[in-house]
């Protein structure tokens, strides 16, 4: 079954090495909750926010032990008035014999805001662990 999982987390700055840092974190996590393997990833689809352009967030993906094959693409989200800024969000598509409730969506640092409905850990909760 081809399954959707998204995710978002935040920057404190539109620095190239907080995007590769923030964005393998959210990935990696992604792939652990939901017990995936590089094989089983189709695609990953990461926009971030205009006013991030120091770094392609896929850049980091790809450097990711075994991701290398992994296709993924970068774009820029729409410019909505007061949207959340300095984010990046990403949409992995994956082979998972999960069912679309159990899927487990990850939204860390300020992007809990975005979507508390399906947020499963906060940056602080994935700290003490």
């Amino acid at each position: 079954m081809i399954r959707g999982v998204r995710g978002a987390t935040t920057v404190m700055a539109d620095e190239e090495h907080q995007i590769f840092k923030e964005t393998e974190i959210l990935v990696k996590e992604i792939v652990k909750l939901n017990n995936l393997e590089p094989e089983d990833i189709i695609s990953v689809l990461i926009s971030t926010t205009t006013d991030l352009t120091s770094g392609f967030p896929a850049k980091a993906v790809r450097s990711i032990e075994g991701w290398q094959f992994v296709p993924t693409m970068c774009t820029h989200e729409m410019s909505v008035p007061n949207a959340l800024p300095l984010c990046i969000r990403v949409l992995m598509h994956v082979n998972t014999s999960l069912s679309q409730k159990e899927i487990r969506h990850v939204y860390l640092n300020e992007a809990v805001r975005l979507r508390p409905d399906l947020a499963t850990l906060s940056g602080s909760q994935l700290m003490a662990e």
